[in-house]
Formats: C-alpha cells, structure tokens, sequence
C-alpha cells in the first residue's frame, strides 16, 4: 500500500512511465462501474483537465490490460512508452473506442484522465483468441477485459 500511494503523489502524468507506475496502476482498487448499453463498464480514477479526443486523430494513451481474474497480459508502462492509436474510426477494440472517445451514454475521456473499463467479448475479440504466436494464444475466446487507460495527450 505504501508503494503505491508514494506512487500515486510522486510520478507526474506524462509520457515517460516507470515500473512504479505501472505497479501503482495495477494495485488500484476497483471503483464502481457504470454501464452502458453496449454492455461497456467505465468509471473515472480522476478525471482530465485537457482536450477530449479528436475523433479519427492519433492519441497517446498508457494502459494495463488484464483479465478479469486481475492476470496482466499486456501494459504500455512495461514497454516504458504509450501507445499511438487512432480513435474512433475501427483501428482498436470497439471497447477502448468507446471508453476513450465515448458515446453510448459514456462521457469523453480529457487528456490526463484515467479511466478503468470493464469491456465485454463483443466489444473486444469476441469468439476468436488474440495475440496468437505458434499455437499459443495470449487472450482466449471470449475474453472479458478490464483496461487501465490514461490518456496521455493528442499526437503530434
């Protein structure tokens, strides 16, 4: 617990993550989830102070993506960089389109934002495992997500 809140007061919101970082997202607690239509189940760690994301632009965003028994299977912040992505035209999974630009009855992420979603099979991989290499699969069929997000800023 210590760690993790030395973490939560010390580490800046930008760009160069740690391994502190990332550990401090990972022992977040859970917070309560709304949900949407869609089935997406959102709520807000603290809210952003910045520009909601330009639809069909390239952001930059940290994440944790782990299974619903908390097991990570990938993470920005071990990669010690964010993720290029451009939002809300189909180049990611519908779930992350929809918690970070919104819609739906789900608010628009602002940059600086962190957000926890809970995203159901259809708005992820659905019946199809991902991440496959030589017969082994990362996320199995019907894989229901939970992705720490913070939206670190539009690309530029």
């Amino acid at each position: 617990m210590g760690l993790g809140l030395l973490a939560s007061f010390a580490v800046p919101l930008d760009a160069n993550a740690t391994r502190v970082e990332y550990f401090a997202t990972v022992g977040e607690p859970m917070c309560d989830m709304s949900f949407a239509k869609s089935g997406l189940g959102y709520c807000d760690v603290s809210l952003g102070t910045g520009v909601e994301p330009p639809f069909g632009q390239l952001i930059n965003i940290h994440y944790t993506a782990r299974f619903e028994d908390g097991t990570v299977f990938d993470s920005s912040y071990k990669r010690g960089r964010p993720l290029t992505m451009r939002i809300g035209v189909g180049k990611v999974l519908r779930g992350l389109d929809q918690g970070i630009i919104g819609g739906g009855g789900v608010p628009a992420m602002h940059v600086g934002g962190k957000r926890k979603l809970l995203i159901p099979p259809k708005l992820a991989y659905g019946p199809e495992p991902a991440g496959c290499f030589s017969g082994d699969c990362n996320v199995p069929a019907n894989a229901t997500l939970l992705y720490d997000i913070l939206f670190v800023g539009v690309y530029k």
